[in-house]
């Protein structure tokens, strides 16, 4: 038994596992679906019907202190250096709060995220992406991730917030480090102590920002959040700075990546590309199937908080899980051919933005995003080619699919 966990375990830390996982996580969905692995302290899951379960049942698979507890390996001294840390993730948020705080805070936050806001910024995210593009059309080249695939988000980010665009690269900066220890169940000291470092700045920002908008309210998102709900609800102000850094860093980076994978994944399928450009009708099946193919959120932590039995075997109550999403979005057991690209996949039951409760709130609007940058790329761009034939993929975080850069003519 322990050389197959030695196996195991030489997988998970191959050098080209962050590149290329699928084969790895093939492997443990039919061995061991459900491993106890010591380097990364933490059990893997990588089957679609258990992540799907522990997704529902937050009862067991919590999403209370599972940020927060990354620095509790670290000696006494090394956690008082880090308590600004440790307070900022105790505090109840979208992303580390259970039902009855998640129920509460996801109503009041879903206010700024319904169907008609978002198809209300259908027209400005239009415009966003034709100034975007209409830089880059003279040069006949593009680095996708930066002139297009981070520009977009950050751009609509920082107009929902009300601030100015220039300030977007202060979000990228601040998610770079908030998402670096992330996806890790020990990560090292200096990373926890720059994600302290950017966490600062951040409140900081938004604290700011609130002042400013209860003195001067604003049609934007940061005023939204400071009003009383018709029924009669508020959020504090450390609950609103805590769905504002969710913003900053989970609000563009899916983004980010639903694009770049996205441009990826047809151009290295050129049948798919062509089959796209035929038929445009085929738009939102194609990106659901770019979101199953290639997940922006690879995978996602949670707290037991109690002992689970499964494939008998117990976990244990504080043991942390980590739900492998590109493992199960490729489970043969759901998927028919899991591993081929099929823009017209249906039924796609893919569960890339999460399931249940903790359903990713900016999904719909990423989805529109998607939408629109594709359609204007076969628009306006129709000779687009990659420059490079292998993708160079970020592998300094640990829970995103994203690649570091994406360059094109046309």
């Amino acid at each position: 038994m322990t050389g197959a966990v030695d196996e195991i375990e030489g997988l998970l830390l191959a050098d080209g596992f962050l590149t290329d996982p699928y084969p790895a996580l093939a492997q443990l969905r039919d061995r061991e679906p459900m491993h106890w692995s010591p380097s990364v302290g933490a059990w893997i899951l990588t089957r679609y019907d258990d992540i799907k379960a522990s997704f529902k049942n937050t009862a067991d698979f919590s999403n209370e202190d599972r940020l927060g507890r990354a620095a509790a390996y670290l000696p006494d001294e090394d956690r008082r250096a880090l308590r600004p840390f440790e307070d900022h993730y105790r505090t109840k948020g979208l992303l580390h709060a259970d039902p009855p705080d998640h129920t509460r805070l996801r109503r009041l936050v879903l206010r700024a995220f319904s169907p008609k806001v978002i198809e209300s910024m259908r027209t400005r995210i239009q415009a966003i992406v034709d100034e975007l593009i209409d830089r880059v059309a003279p040069n006949g080249r593009m680095e996708v991730i930066d002139d297009l695939a981070f520009a977009l988000p950050v751009t609509v980010l920082a107009e929902l917030l009300g601030v100015p665009v220039a300030h977007g690269h202060r979000f990228g900066a601040w998610a770079d480090r908030l998402l670096a220890f992330q996806g890790v169940n020990r990560p090292e000291r200096a990373v926890l102590l720059a994600a302290q470092e950017a966490l600062l700045e951040a409140r900081a920002y938004l604290a700011d920002l609130i002042v400013q908008r209860r003195r001067e309210p604003g049609d934007d998102l940061i005023t939204q959040l400071t009003l009383t709900s018709p029924d009669g609800e508020t959020l504090t102000d450390d609950e609103i700075i805590n769905t504002g850094i969710t913003l900053l860093t989970a609000g563009h980076e899916t983004t980010t990546s639903l694009i770049g994978n996205g441009l990826l994944t047809l151009l290295r399928h050129p049948d798919q590309w062509d089959r796209l450009q035929a038929d445009r009708s085929l738009l939102k099946s194609a990106i659901e199937e770019t979101l199953r193919y290639e997940s922006p959120v690879s995978r996602q932590p949670r707290r037991l908080t109690r002992d689970v039995e499964l494939h008998g075997k117990t976990m244990h109550a504080d043991d942390m899980v980590f739900q492998m999403l590109g493992s199960a979005n490729r489970d043969p057991a759901i998927f028919d051919d899991p591993d081929s690209f099929d823009i017209g996949r249906q039924p796609n039951r893919h569960i890339a933005f999460g399931q249940g409760i903790h359903f990713c709130i900016g999904a719909p609007l990423s989805r529109t995003e998607g939408e629109i940058v594709f359609t204007t790329i076969l628009d306006r761009l129709p000779g687009i080619a990659l420059v490079d034939a292998e993708p160079r993929w970020d592998t300094s975080k640990r829970n995103s699919r994203v690649l570091t850069t994406l360059p094109v003519t046309f």
